[in-house]
This record gives structure tokens, C-alpha cells and sequence, in this order.
């Protein structure tokens, strides 16, 4: 039913756990082929294209979803509905900015500060000319192929560049002047196809799986025994999700707890849970969580 679009290159690792982790595992025959398939009725074709093309594909209606950054999407100017975000960028959750940086020693202070015909080298050359359209700032706006921040100060006398942390550019001897764009990677829809209700249907699915599986990660499910006496004691120990489901035993009068806890807190909570009385304490791993 939908045609998919993922992302090559430093996406791709990421993309590709993240469908697995949301039982829509993607196959392909090796991993430089760019045709791949789902065993999910609600996916008819995938392919693995790169990034930046993917909004523009999606917004000709050549596929229906495709995951690829806000970034390309600004830039591209493509026609495309969000799905929604998916909190992961390269192997973290940390967004992608693109932003402006000269070298560390310049005499800027802010974009309006640089003098009219700045020499500018990006990758986001659309994104870049309406930045400096909107602050009035003329600027000679150059195609770059990688390495841009290695072109300041002899090539270029600023650059507009990804980062996740600014310490590639510090290494570079450059700094940051503004913030031009905060992008995550997102799951996108061509308009047509989502306004179809079975297409939209599919998409809302498929969308369901991916966001718990994303929720889920970092959490564990911690289940325990405690005596009535101790109940109110454990309850306050656990940094739940929602609020802890606690049942009834039979018989003795203890009671059954279990609450959704992050993984990081797990090796100090367990040993914390049973000083307080707390038995038979079992963790589970998490698949998906879907509110």
C-alpha cells in the first residue's frame, strides 16, 4: 500500500534500528542495495536514497512516506506533511542546528555585523540566501562539497554548517554566530496520499510503531512483591512513567508493584528497592510504549 523512502548515509545505521525495534525490519540483499522490502501489509516498495532528495520525492508523490531531516526539507522548499519527529539524529537523540560560524578571531558579533558581499560556503545554499535575505545581508553564497569548515578563512569567510555539539567547529577554529535552524529527523507524507483515509490509516500505524518503539528505549519495566506495611515506602522510590500499577496478592496480604523506570536509574533503584523491602524484583526489557 506504501511506498517508502529511507535515509543513506549517517542516518541509515539508525533508521534501520529504529524499524527493526518497531517489528518492521527492512530487508535488502546486501548493504549497498538500494531496493529493500517490510513484511507488513501496509508497505508495498522501499528504497535507500539519500537524504537530500527524499523531501522532494515525497512531495512529487514518487513515494508516499520517507524519513530524512528538517534540514532538507527547508532547504529543498519541498511540499510535504510532517508525520511527526523522530527524536534521533546520526546514533543520538540530539538534533541536528545548522548554523553560522566564522573563525574564532573575526570581528562578528552577529549575522549583521558581516560586511556586504560576505563570502559564504554551505551545503543549504537556498536555506542560507533566505537567512540573509531576512536579515539584509548581502552575501556571496557558494555550493559547498564537504569539508566546509575547513574553507575559513582563505576560501570563505563564513560557513553555514551542521553540528550536534559545535566541537568539530571549535576544533576548526571557528565559532558560532547564530542558530539558523534546529532539525530533527522526521517522518514525512506526501499530501496527496495522506488525504486518501486508507493511506492516512497506514501512515498513522506505521507511525504508532515507530514512536514506541522510540519511547520505550533507555526504559525497563520493573515488577516486585512488597508486604502492605512497606507499600507506600517502594512507591516512592519508583521514578515511574504514569503511575505504578499495584494489585493484591492472594492470601498474605502483600501487594504485586510495577512501574516503567529509565534503565540508567536501574542499577542503584533495585539494590535501594530491596533495603526498603521490596522481593522478588524482576526487569524486563521494553519493545514499544503507545499512549
Amino acid at each position: 500500500m506504501l511506498r517508502l523512502v529511507l535515509p543513506k548515509g549517517s542516518l541509515e545505521q539508525a533508521t534501520m534500528q529504529l524499524f527493526e525495534d518497531a517489528d518492521l525490519a527492512v530487508s535488502r540483499s546486501s548493504g549497498v542495495d538500494y531496493r529493500a522490502s517490510i513484511d507488513d501489509p501496509r508497505v508495498a516498495d522501499v528504497r535507500i536514497l539519500r537524504p537530500q532528495e527524499i523531501p522532494r520525492y515525497v512531495a512529487d508523490g514518487l513515494f508516499d512516506v520517507g524519513v530524512t531531516g528538517r534540514d532538507w526539507v527547508e532547504e529543498t522548499g519541498a511540499d510535504v506533511v510532517t508525520l511527526t519527529e523522530l527524536h534521533y539524529s546520526k546514533a543520538t537523540a540530539r538534533p541536528v542546528n545548522v548554523v553560522l560560524a566564522v573563525a574564532a578571531d573575526a570581528p562578528y558579533g552577529t549575522v549583521t555585523d558581516l560586511p556586504p558581499g560576505v563570502r559564504i560556503h554551505t551545503e543549504y545554499p537556498e536555506l542560507t540566501r533566505r537567512y540573509f535575505e531576512k536579515h539584509g545581508v548581502e552575501a556571496e553564497i557558494s555550493l559547498s562539497y564537504g569539508a566546509t569548515e575547513a574553507k575559513v578563512p582563505e576560501i570563505a569567510d563564513a560557513v553555514v554548517e551542521i553540528t550536534e555539539t559545535g566541537r568539530a567547529l571549535r576544533a576548526a577554529g571557528l565559532k558560532v554566530l547564530d542558530t539558523i535552524l534546529v532539525s530533527h529527523t522526521e517522518l514525512i507524507a506526501n499530501p496527496v496520499a495522506h488525504e486518501n483515509p486508507e493511506r492516512r490509516k497506514a501512515m498513522e500505524q506505521i507511525q504508532t510503531l515507530l514512536s514506541g518503539a522510540l519511547e520505550a528505549r533507555g526504559r525497563v519495566l520493573v515488577k516486585l512483591n512488597v508486604e502492605e506495611p512497606r507499600l507506600d515506602g517502594v512507591i516512592a522510590l519508583l521514578p515511574a512513567l504514569r503511575s505504578p500499577t499495584v494489585s493484591k496478592l492472594a492470601g498474605d496480604g502483600g501487594y504485586a508493584v510495577e512501574a516503567v523506570v529509565a534503565k540508567s536509574e536501574i542499577n542503584t533503584l533495585i539494590p535501594t528497592l530491596k533495603d526498603h523491602g521490596a522481593s522478588g524484583i524482576i526487569e524486563l526489557p521494553i519493545a514499544k510504549i503507545v499512549h
